[in-house]
């Protein structure tokens, strides 16, 4: 398998806080890469070392087969656009003028690309409205356009979904699935909302507490996850204390729901849940999570 971006024992160190902690993690080539990890874990840093923005404590990064420790680093980052954090976009410029800024930046010969990258992320009818007027979810598309101009063959983003509502959510998926089918651009995604992520990964890393957990394609991923069923019940109060007498594993989702991971025989838990005043009112199969699956993994409450 060919990798644009592998790194090995990848330590990053702020004084005494150890941000990544030996991280070794393959992104493939044509991927849409699903970085999973709660709040702190280490995303964020691993990108900004990645694009050179930070420079590692120790370990090894390397791009399209260069070493970071090489000159020829220089050359392989420029393969790279990435949004990190929040869009690099000057708010006073409006979208047309923002890609001109950066086409300059770039010492590129022309404004070609401008327009089609406009067109790419429906931003070609925004005129003279300056960006600082733009909704977030335009702002995150012009921030992807910005990353576009130097004509990248990996994208990194970093939250590209934070805070957008779910028409802002569903535009940005669309975009990345078109720029990852149609342009072959390898994408690395760092996201919280994890059940948008699986709709779109192709593999997925785990981290945790600055190192990588596990790495697995999507496929693998759904081998692994747990199969369960959803239960809709009248008190899942009473659902879990069965369960808990059970010996059951479960998940409440809900006031009313929960996935139960297990084959249970339903007329024995029917028969418990009835003398705990509790009625079963509906029974679904149903597969685990993309959340439930990284929290059985690394374990805790927090943010993924």
């Amino acid at each position: 398998m060919e990798y644009v971006l592998r790194t090995r024992g990848l330590t990053k160190k702020y004084r005494r806080f150890e941000a990544l902690k030996g991280l070794t993690m393959n992104v493939p080539k044509g991927a849409v890469y699903g970085f999973v990890g709660k709040n702190g874990a280490g995303k964020t840093t691993l990108i900004r070392l990645v694009c050179g923005l930070q420079l590692p404590t120790s370990g090894e990064i390397e791009l399209y087969g260069a070493d970071n420790k090489d000159k020829s680093i220089a050359a392989a980052r420029r393969r790279i656009g990435a949004v990190v954090e929040t869009p690099s976009v000057y708010l006073d410029m409006t979208a047309e003028d923002n890609l001109k800024q950066q086409c300059m930046i770039l010492g590129l010969p022309s404004f070609d690309c401008v327009y089609e990258l406009l067109k790419l992320v429906r931003l070609d009818n925004t005129g003279k409205k300056k960006a600082r007027n733009f909704s977030l979810g335009m702002r995150q598309r012009l921030g992807i356009a910005v990353a576009l101009c130097g004509d990248p063959d990996l994208l990194l983003l970093d939250e590209p979904t934070n805070g957008l509502d779910p028409q802002g959510i569903i535009d940005m998926r669309e975009l990345i699935l078109k720029l990852n089918r149609e342009r072959n651009i390898t994408v690395l995604i760092s996201s919280h909302i994890l059940d948008e992520l699986s709709r779109l990964a192709t593999h997925y890393g785990f981290i945790d507490d600055g190192r990588i957990v596990r790495e697995m394609s999507a496929e693998e991923f759904q081998s692994a996850r747990r199969k369960s069923i959803r239960l809709t019940v009248t008190d899942t109060a009473a659902l879990a204390r069965t369960l808990d007498k059970m010996g059951i594993g479960y998940e409440i989702i809900g006031e009313s729901a929960a996935d139960v991971y297990a084959c249970p025989n339903i007329t024995e838990l029917s028969g418990a849940l009835a003398e705990n005043g509790c009625e079963i009112l509906s029974v679904t199969e149903h597969d685990e999570s993309l959340e439930s699956f990284f929290i059985s993994l690394v374990g805790g409450n927090g943010n993924a």
